[in-house]
Order: structure tokens, then sequence, then C-alpha cells
């Protein structure tokens, strides 16, 4: 990692503290509910000016400890550090919550059958007990039979679920659409499967995050969001023009959220730390637009500077060095969000 034109490289056996290199396999990432819900609240912000209450009061350095179990994230770490500390839940762990879980759902189930059963004693006992020509309680709640596939009454056929069902009408009315012989040979199960698979719209498959990102807004949304990739030099006239405000954000963020002092993140500091690269701009014909080397990832809202994250974009990967955002808007998760474009 870097700090200005300082790269490090941790020397792990000798450092007082582990290191823990996050990287994710971007190719592979899957969002999480967690991720979804972040890319939806921004999405609901900016079309409709929408702020939850739940969201107001989220903290600004919020970890989401789900999002690094689901996204399969690597840490390395030195030998004497416990396996206990580098993983959140161990595979014990893990098969006890499932035995717990089956075994609620079997004493479960063990208690809905007994029920069942003294109920149905229960109803055989008043019918034989009722005299002659007096009608019993028990009759009035017979009249209320089951409809045929539901209830308790194991007589029925078993309940199915709703989903098959309309799976089921889906394919017979494609069989029925199906330009076929009325003689010809009857489908076979794979090709009814082929068949219903084929027929699934587009709007069932899981959104990505492209879909969040770049889906089409109204004419009159409530605000405007804007993501400016900028060079990280001075002779470049976007990021000349609005360094003196990125400054100013990162002096806002850095005492709000560490507690810095004034001196301590000026804009002296703010270009040793956050502007100074050892990487030189390059342009290559096979590589992307962009180029490769340092850049300010600047998030505009209504043509206010919210959020800057300076990341390295180089041939095998992009390196996230650091991201500073208006603490105003931490109900936006800005954190996540700009990790996630």
């Amino acid at each position: 990692f870097r700090s200005g034109k300082y790269v490090y490289k941790p020397i792990m056996n000798e450092t007082c503290c582990p290191q823990y290199t996050i990287r994710c396999q971007a190719l592979h990432f899957q969002t999480s509910k967690s991720h979804k819900k972040v890319l939806k609240k921004m999405l609901k912000f900016i079309s409709k000016g929408d702020v939850s209450k739940a969201a107001a009061e989220e903290e600004p350095m919020d970890s989401h400890i789900e999002d690094v179990v689901s996204c399969n994230y690597e840490c390395r770490s030195e030998a004497h550090v416990s396996q206990a500390e580098l993983t959140p839940f161990s595979a014990d762990d893990t098969e006890s919550v499932e035995t717990e879980d089956k075994e609620k759902e079997e004493i479960k189930e063990e208690v809905n059958v007994k029920k069942v059963e003294s109920e149905s004693l229960q109803i055989h006992g008043a019918e034989d007990t009722a005299a002659p020509g007096e009608p019993s309680h028990s009759t009035k709640t017979v009249h209320a039979v089951p409809k045929p596939g539901k209830g308790a009454d194991l007589s029925k056929p078993p309940c199915r679920k709703a989903k098959d069902i309309r799976k089921e009408r889906k394919l017979q009315k494609l069989l029925r659409n199906q330009p076929c012989a009325p003689d010809g040979p009857a489908c076979h199960a794979g090709d009814q499967a082929s068949l219903l698979q084929n027929s699934k719209s587009k709007t069932n498959q899981p959104k990505t995050i492209e879909d969040f990102i770049f889906t089409s807004l109204p004419d009159d949304a409530a605000h405007k969001l804007e993501v400016r990739l900028v060079p990280v030099s001075f002779e470049d006239p976007q990021f000349k023009s609005s360094f003196s405000q990125s400054a100013a954000l990162f002096a806002k963020y850095q005492m709000a959220i560490h507690k810095d002092a004034p001196s301590e993140c000026g804009e002296n500091e703010f270009t040793r730390f956050l502007c100074d690269s050892p990487l030189e701009a390059e342009n290559l014909p096979d590589g992307p637009d962009c180029g490769y080397g340092s850049f300010h990832q600047q998030y505009w809202l209504d043509g206010e500077k919210i959020a800057v994250g300076v990341i390295d974009i180089l041939p095998c990967c992009v390196s996230s060095v650091y991201l500073y955002y208006d603490p105003d808007y931490s109900f936006l998760s800005l954190g996540v969000y700009s990790a996630l474009r």
C-alpha cells in the first residue's frame, strides 16, 4: 500500500500488529443484501429525495460484517494469530447453528402432529358420546371442511406450494401455444424444463450493480449525482480548479471522523498524503480510456462535492488508497457505495 509517494511493504515477522490485506476478486464478486440496500438507498435518495429515519441515524463508520463473510475476501495474517480471530464464524459454529435450527423445526413439526391427532380424537369422541338427535359442537366444527390439498386432514393430498402450481400452469400454457402437430410425440421432461427456462423474462433475473447505478432516472428527480474521474495532476484543469474544494472537504472529514487537529489536515498535508504519487500516467492502446496512474474519483451531488475516492488504476487491479466524504452525508453509506462503484 502507499501513502503519498511512499510505498510500504509490511514485514509481518517484525511488526507489532498483524495487517490484513483485503482483496476482492471483482470478476467473481456478488452483491449481498446489505450492498443492494445501500444501492437502493442511494437511488431512492437521488430520484425522490427520501431519507429513512434508520439511514439518518446510521453511524458514519458503520461496519458490514456480513459483507466480509459473503464476498469471500482473502485475509493474510501471521502464524501466531488464532484462526478464531480471523474468521467471524468457524465451520463448527455453522454446523451447530444448522443442527440447532433443524432440531427446532423437528420439535415444531412433532408438536403440530400431536396437536392434530388430539383434535381428531376429540372430534371422534364427541361424535360417539353425543345423544341421538342432539347436535354436538364437534358437528359444527366438522362442517368447516378443509379445501382439497389443504388443512391437517391426512386423507387429503399434501399441500402444494403456490410457486410450483404457477410453474405448472405456465408450462401447460406454453405447451398449448407450442406449434406442434396434434398427433406428434409428447414433450419430454427435459424439453419441458428447457421450454420453461427459456420463457423466463429478464425481469426475474437478479439485478447487477450496473442495473442500480446506470438506471434511468425520472425527469423530475430530486437530486443529480455525477461521478468524475480526474487524474491527479496539477496540469489537469479539472483537478486544479477543484483542488481547494477537495482540500476543504478532506479537512472537514479528518476533523469530524478521525478527530484530527486543523494543523494536521491542511492543504500541504492533503497534497503530501493524497495528491503526490510515485505512479506516472501512462496511456496504452489496450488499456482503459482514462489510462493508468493515480486518480481522484469525485462524487458531485447537485454541484457540491460530497466524496472523493483516491484510487490507483493499474494493469491488473484497481487499488483504493483512501476515501473521504462529507460527514453530513454519512447516511448514504458513501464508503460502501464508492467501493461498489
